[in-house]
């Protein structure tokens, strides 16, 4: 059984734990938090070790980022790529309700947790968190460090860019594609592409404008 550290004391790192307690594929060795006043502490029987860039004092272990968020997972895998950890010691952790066809593709650094469904020629890249009960349908392309909370489902042939965010029980029309960086809201219902950068939510899924306010600064005020 190989080792595995987990990055971030999170709630997702708390299902992760669960995860893999449960299916026996890795052992936990302990998690990474640059939140100095929780080193020594435990979090759900697991210790924490100290800050993330200790990762490297366990060449033997296996590395999973353990944060919601797909640009601050990117943020962090850049910090370790720049101190020289290699894309080799990042692990995939899958539950073990989740079946993996053939014909899927799999990055490294990915969790999939429970009953996540793949079908057929399904594309899944670098650091992507995949929550439970989503959907991801025949020919499914999604980038690195995507984020699917929970109950999301995709139609066939849709694209999803990098670092993009689908939010709980949202759905994708296919052939669609939703933009790197992009946001849906919970339970929306997406019938056309989604910009890069763009928030989208509703039924059908709109974009919401965002209202930019200029404020004059003078004097004191920054």
């Amino acid at each position: 059984m190989a080792d595995l550290i987990l990055i971030a004391a999170s709630g997702l790192a708390r299902e992760v734990l669960a995860t893999v307690r449960d299916s026996g594929q890795f052992d936990v060795v302990g998690i990474l938090d640059d939140d100095a006043g929780r080193a020594g502490t435990t979090m759900d029987g697991s210790h924490i070790l100290g800050p993330v860039s200790h990762a490297l004092n366990y060449p033997d272990a296996k590395v999973v980022v353990c944060v919601g968020a797909g640009s601050a997972r990117a943020g962090i895998v850049s910090r370790l790529a720049a101190l020289g950890l290699p894309d080799r010691r990042y692990a995939t952790v899958v539950d073990a309700s989740v079946r993996l066809p053939e014909g899927c593709r799999i990055g490294h650094g990915n969790i999939l947790l429970g009953h996540v469904t793949l079908t057929a020629d399904v594309t899944i890249g670098n650091h992507v968190v995949v929550m439970p009960g989503v959907t991801l349908t025949h020919d499914d392309a999604v980038e690195d460090f995507a984020t699917f909370a929970a109950g999301v489902s995709l139609g066939g042939g849709v694209r999803v860019g990098q670092a993009a965010y689908l939010g709980m029980n949202s759905c994708v029309r296919e052939r669609t594609a939703i933009g790197a960086g992009a946001t849906v809201g919970m339970g929306a219902v997406v019938l056309s592409d989604v910009p890069a950068g763009e928030t989208w939510a509703g039924v059908p899924a709109r974009a919401i404008k965002s209202v930019m306010h200029t404020v004059a600064l003078s004097g004191g005020e920054r």
